[in-house]
């Protein structure tokens, strides 16, 4: 089924179109009639599959279709996010696809002045985009008034949830004095997780899951490499050097390994930007932006961006370091092989690094493809850093392989 079958407004499918979307993705099939409908859904899909036009769409769609005229008269919806590069990139989403709509999005997000966003909110919105924090802060002063809102969504439900915003989003759900719909939307969610999310929504909610045995989308292909802490920086060099065009984005732990790691480029002139929690968030918008333009094509980040980068032309991913947390190797690898494009993500594994190693794999359900280097290779780059066998090499070896075909399992005879 196409976008021009749907039953939405002709405005939403000229802004479809013009952004080259054709036919939903898995999660849009399934998650947009549900929410049309008005059911509560808790939605579970790989990152970089569609999620936020899958909930974006219905909602416009929704507000658009019921004003009578383009001003605004109080925020029908509220999106709540983990942090300010996803609440910009969901924006982004929401204002691509309301063009030309009566449907008006707008986000907050702390870490700038607050002034600019009073004025705006001020003028009257329908769709606030937020992070808990300076959404809090402008309930109480009186700038975000709740009683109109009828749909709540959580985007990164798992990390919402997981960053202890449960009593929040309770205080927000006790503020909505309409009948309201709740949508939850995540890349990965365990038990404990799921339980809370539950509780939150309607005993009649909808649950869909889309590809739950590989939490990773099959336009991204990951290796891993066997490299010891200290030697990371060399690898990474060779890495860079042997892809001169390609975008890159590099994940380590802390903000002190992001800047540490930058420097170490810098020494070996090759250009990159760090992004990370301690700069101001207009340095960190400036680097987004730069990255997105294509100035540099080499960004050092930490774990807090993992879940706010939708850059579609970022050909590779690397862990530089392992992440801490299982889940998190699923958002950062998702940073490539976004929509329709492919991507390949490589982990730099170090020996204190692979009971890691193990359990995301576990979390994975499946082994990571080992990228091998002799010992001759792996002492010579550390020397030259230009004498390894071309790690493009292996990987194009990886992606021409022809693939098993799965033996179908034989009807039981009843």
């Amino acid at each position: 089924m196409k976008f021009e079958n749907y039953h939405i407004s002709e405005e939403i499918k000229k802004n479809l179109v013009q952004l080259g979307f054709k036919r939903p993705t898995d999660i849009q099939y399934k998650s947009i009639p549900s929410i049309m409908k008005g059911e509560d859904v808790l939605a579970i899909a790989q990152t970089g599959t569609g999620k936020t036009a899958a909930f974006a769409i219905p909602v416009i769609n929704k507000i658009h279709t019921n004003k009578s005229s383009k001003r605004s008269y109080g925020i029908k919806c509220i999106v709540m996010v983990p942090t300010r590069e996803l609440a910009v990139q969901i924006g982004d989403v929401f204002n691509s696809l309301a063009r030309h709509t009566k449907a008006k999005a707008f986000t907050v997000y702390g870490g700038v002045e607050q002034d600019a966003q009073i004025k705006k909110l001020q003028d009257g919105i329908d769709i606030l985009v937020a992070t808990p924090g300076r959404m809090f802060d402008l309930i109480s002063q009186g700038y975000i008034r709740l009683e109109n809102v009828d749909t709540l969504i959580l985007d990164e439900a798992d990390h919402m949830l997981d960053l202890g915003f449960i009593k929040d989003i309770k205080y927000v759900k006790k503020m909505l004095t309409r009948k309201h719909q709740t949508l939850f939307f995540s890349a990965t969610i365990n038990k404990e997780i799921k339980k809370l999310a539950f509780s939150q929504v309607k005993t009649s909610a909808i649950r869909i899951q889309v590809s739950p045995e590989d939490p990773v989308s099959k336009n991204v292909s990951h290796f891993v490499m066997f490299v010891e802490m200290d030697d990371k920086r060399f690898f990474l060099e060779k890495f860079i050097k042997d892809h001169p065009d390609s975008k890159l984005i590099v994940f380590v732990r802390t903000r002190v390994r992001a800047e540490r790691v930058a420097k170490a480029m810098e020494r070996v002139q090759i250009t990159a930007s760090t992004i990370h929690g301690e700069k101001e968030q207009s340095s960190r918008s400036d680097v987004m932006q730069k990255f997105k333009n294509g100035d540099f094509n080499l960004l050092i980040a930490t774990d807090v961006s993992a879940r706010g980068i939708d850059i579609a032309d970022v050909n590779y991913v690397i862990n530089y370091d392992l992440p801490d947390k299982a889940e998190n190797y699923v958002h950062r690898v998702g940073r490539t092989g976004r929509g329709v494009n492919k991507g390949i993500a490589v982990s730099f594994c170090s020996t204190e690094e692979k009971e890691r190693l193990l359990e995301i794999q576990a979390f994975l359900n499946k082994d990571i493809e080992v990228i091998k280097t002799s010992k001759a290779d792996y002492a010579h780059t550390i020397e030259t850093t230009s004498a390894v066998d071309d790690i493009q090499t292996l990987i194009e070896t990886h992606e021409n392989r022809p693939r098993r075909k799965k033996k179908k399992k034989p009807k039981k005879k009843k």
